[in-house]
């Protein structure tokens, strides 16, 4: 979903699969923004109606979307080596990143998609191993284990060697929201894809919990109660006010 951390997540995920390849010191991300090094599919790889080779790209092949589960094609669910991780965040905190993002690049607003969520949960339930659902609060909290978990899920686990020499938490740091936002990179100039959009854009404050600077908490209640009522039995909880589940 958009604004829940997908800058990140792409940073992470491609220092991990890519380590072998790329030191820490020389790694792409420290002269290209995310976005580009793991592109979307509906918004750069197929946008002008081009369509790509997507199998004669060079692996490790990472590639992210918004495009809600069940809309994915037959060529990744029904492949049983390709891996999913979707990434979930407070949908207040969501709303107020993306006004703001909304506000930086002069779009004209349009409604979030609400019904990404319980899809690739259910499908974490029904397949751990192809679907992970992370949250993006559990990042902020221990980026360490979470980096750790993305690299078990992806087959590209760290060896006790490596996480001794601190592999781990150099890589967390790399990624941070501190060092992305203060690269040159990622400073300067905007991303072209269907839309154009400041490379700056994509790094605002990442916080949990700065929705309480912009809404109310009667919205807050209203929405905390109609997550409640569509989650359901489903499992999965939201405590909009810092308690996920």
């Amino acid at each position: 979903m958009a604004k829940s951390g997908t800058t990140w997540l792409k940073a992470l995920a491609f220092s991990i699969v890519n380590r072998n390849n790329h030191s820490v010191d020389e790694s792409p991300l420290l002269f290209s923004n995310p976005h580009y090094l793991v592109p979307f599919l509906e918004m750069y790889l197929y946008k002008d109606g081009n369509i790509p080779d997507i199998d004669a790209m060079p692996c490790p092949r990472i590639l992210a979307t918004h495009l809600p589960y069940q809309f994915l094609p037959s060529t990744i669910l029904d492949c049983s080596n390709r891996r999913i991780i979707y990434l979930r965040r407070n949908p207040l905190d969501v709303f107020t990143s993306w006004l703001h993002f909304v506000l930086q690049n002069g779009f004209a607003s349009r409604p979030l998609a609400s019904d990404h969520c319980l899809g690739y949960w259910n499908a974490s339930l029904k397949d751990p191993q192809k679907v992970l659902f992370l949250k993006y609060e559990d990042l902020k909290k221990d980026i360490n284990s979470s980096v750790k978990k993305i690299a078990d899920f992806l087959g590209h686990p760290f060896s006790a060697e490596e996480e001794e020499a601190g592999l781990v938490e150099e890589i967390a740091t790399l990624c941070s929201f501190e060092n992305l936002m203060n690269l040159n990179c990622n400073k300067e100039g905007e991303i072209q894809t269907v839309f154009r959009a400041k490379h700056n854009s994509f790094f605002r404050k990442g916080e949990v919990g700065d929705w309480v600077n912009l809404v109310p908490p009667s919205m807050a209640n209203r929405l905390e109660k109609l997550m409640q009522e569509k989650f359901g039995e489903s499992g999965l909880t939201l405590d909009i006010h810092g308690n996920s589940v």
